[in-house]
């Protein structure tokens, strides 16, 4: 079966995020849209995945737990999980790889972490638009250390993507699927060195106005969590 989906979005966590985008206000947004399967995506933190999670599941939405993790290279990855306990524990492993310094509100904007009733719960002081000292051929593994699955963010831009950084696609790194942006040149999914690839294209919200419609699809036998990672972790070919 086919189903909508937006693997990719911040909330007000991210520091590059709008304020606007509560994990109430995000869910609802998503919903609006016609999606049906969305992911929370901040950077590097899990931090309002579940309340996001929640508040998505109120508006009768599939939701994962997720992080846009930052390596040590400044590749930005999306790992999501189907499990939130899974995600929170994986969040606090990467918060010991994050640099040793505060985050400057006024040049890089707030950090919130909500509740899904919209209640700011307090203000995250840790900088996490900062890269962590992870190296991109140890975040597959590390992912998967924690049940989840992992892809290269849009890798057609120039920076903060793997193309963008390496320059080619290197298959011994064991991602089996990366993201393409919407504005992506449609030759550059023929590339050779990305035949074979699972190619998913999201949006990259950090405001309300920037979420997409349903356009893009996952074909997948149920519409759960569970199935969303599976998919993204099977070998191209395989599921």
């Amino acid at each position: 079966m086919q189903f909508y989906y937006d693997l990719h979005l911040h909330s007000c966590l991210s520091p590059c995020g709008s304020d606007e985008m509560t994990p109430a206000n995000l869910a609802a947004m998503c919903a609006l849209a016609g999606l049906q399967i969305v992911a929370l995506t901040d950077h590097n933190t899990c931090g309002n995945c579940a309340a996001f999670c929640r508040a998505a599941q109120s508006n009768g939405l599939t939701a994962l737990s997720g992080m846009e993790l930052c390596t040590q290279e400044e590749i930005h990855v999306v790992c999501l999980f189907a499990d939130p306990e899974a995600a929170q524990d994986f969040s606090r492993e990467i918060a010991r790889h994050l640099p040793p310094i505060p985050n400057n509100p006024e040049r890089f904007g707030r950090q919130l972490r909500m509740d899904d009733g919209d209640e700011i719960l307090g203000e995250e002081t840790a900088f996490l638009a900062g890269s962590t000292d992870i190296p991109l051929y140890q975040v597959p593994q590390l992912v998967t250390r924690w049940g989840g699955a992992a892809f290269p963010a849009h890798i057609d831009r120039p920076s903060f993507s793997l193309l963008g950084v390496l320059g080619l696609w290197d298959p011994d790194l064991g991602f089996t699927a990366a993201e393409l942006s919407h504005r992506c040149p449609p030759e550059l999914a023929c590339r050779p060195d990305l035949a074979g690839l699972k190619l998913l294209t999201c949006s990259d919200a950090h405001y309300l106005d920037q979420v997409w419609g349903a356009e893009h699809t996952l074909d997948l036998p149920e519409c759960t969590p569970q199935e969303v990672v599976r998919y993204l972790a099977c070998r191209p070919g395989v599921g």
